[in-house]
């Protein structure tokens, strides 16, 4: 299959992609209660089997993990979060730890995920872990479990890096270390309203969150989507963004892929507040300003 082809089973069909993720247990009498007080997300309405994104904050309210937490039992949680950095959450979890009767453990485990609007019509795949997802309406399911522990949908065509990242850039999904770096702001990142919950009560690094919501003022910088066009040639990471009549950036390239649903290059990024969404920016340091512009634009992308 073409890299455009895999794009479209991602979307229309059933495309299958092996994702980096880091599993982490949190098994105990006092999981729930110590992860209810750790977590941005509310635990107390999460059945067996059922999922939720949450985010994991510093004391200071500064993002530290975007993961996702499936309730095993009563007693049992997993947290997976983008590959490479399981460890830190895992060391975060056990700072806060203190004499809560729990263990904590990373798991050897896989992750695949499936997307595409041929799912709808396909078997439920089995894994010890079935986990819905939907993001800005790509929707689909990550299968977690050791390797070797489960069997994908028989439609199902795998699908390569290029092809993920034009789906996830055109959806507006930001990845931890790209878009979730460390000292953001979870009001940046368009990440609070799935991910928080408002009325679970305290945990740590709520003051932040909840006094930029409750304030209802915007903060410094938010992810937005960049349109290139089709002969940008795409922008690297950390690529500074400019607007005429400033010398100074006001935002940065965070990723940036082709788009087969733009027919154009298309990137995320983070601009500042004072650039409206709909105006022109310039990709480069102010001597080069005039080699590529983009569109600033919500997401997601399409």
């Amino acid at each position: 299959m073409s890299i455009e082809e895999e794009y479209r089973a991602l979307r229309d069909g059933i495309g299958a992609y092996r994702l980096p993720r880091d599993v982490i247990s949190v098994a105990g009498p006092d999981a729930a209660d110590y992860l209810q007080g750790q977590l941005s997300q509310d635990l107390a309405p999460l059945a067996v089997g059922q999922s939720a994104d949450t985010l994991v904050l510093a004391p200071d309210g500064k993002l530290e993990s975007l993961a996702r937490v499936v309730r095993v039992d009563e007693e049992v949680f997993h947290l997976d979060v983008d590959g490479g950095h399981g460890s830190a959450l895992l060391a975060r979890l056990a700072r806060f730890k203190l004499r809560s009767r729990l263990d904590l453990q990373a798991l050897d485990w896989v992750c695949v995920a499936l997307r595409g609007a041929g799912l709808a019509g396909s078997a439920a795949p089995g894994a010890p872990v079935v986990a819905a997802v939907e993001w800005n309406g790509w929707r689909g399911v990550d299968l977690l479990g050791p390797e070797g522990s489960f069997s994908l949908p028989e439609p199902a065509h795998w699908c390569s890096a290029p092809a993920w990242e034009a789906a996830r850039i055109e959806s507006g999904v930001p990845v931890m270390g790209r878009e979730l770096i460390e000292g953001v702001i979870p009001a940046e990142t368009g990440t609070v309203d799935r991910a928080v919950s408002f009325t679970k009560g305290c945990f740590t690094g709520q003051e932040l969150v909840a006094r930029m919501e409750s304030r209802g003022g915007a903060p410094p910088n938010r992810l937005v989507g960049l349109v290139l066009g089709p002969d940008a040639g795409g922008a690297p990471a950390g690529t500074e963004l400019f607007v005429e009549g400033r010398e100074r950036p006001v935002g940065r390239v965070t990723s940036s892929a082709w788009c087969f649903g733009l027919g154009s290059w298309g990137a995320l990024a983070f601009l500042h507040r004072s650039v409206a969404v709909g105006e022109t920016v310039h990709l480069g340091p102010p001597g080069h300003r005039d080699t590529t512009t983009a569109q600033a634009t919500t997401l997601p992308l399409i």
